[in-house]
């Protein structure tokens, strides 16, 4: 069983991903990782596309490596620290 930090629940739930007490943290930062890669794709389609300017493109990949902020966090650090000792 998992102990999540409410911190990462609202930051998984940001984007519709929900865990249970038996998810594992890993299973998660993969969804988490493909809705990044599916949203930079997307993001570097439009920019070939030329729906937005060049210079535009980089302010763009900040925001949206800010929406995936879990993704900087090492994942025993997903969980509550009485949560990591049981493991």
């Amino acid at each position: 069983m998992y102990t999540y930090r409410q911190d990462v629940l609202e930051g998984l739930a940001s984007h519709g991903l929900i865990p249970r007490a038996d998810t594992p943290p890993n299973q998660l930062r993969d969804a988490v990782r493909d809705l990044y890669r599916y949203e930079i794709r997307a993001l570097r389609d439009r920019l070939i596309a030329r729906q937005f300017a060049k210079h535009e493109y980089a302010g763009r990949v900040i925001l949206l490596r800010q929406r995936y902020w879990l993704l900087s966090v090492p994942l025993p650090l997903w969980l509550e620290p009485e949560a990591r000792n049981r493991e």
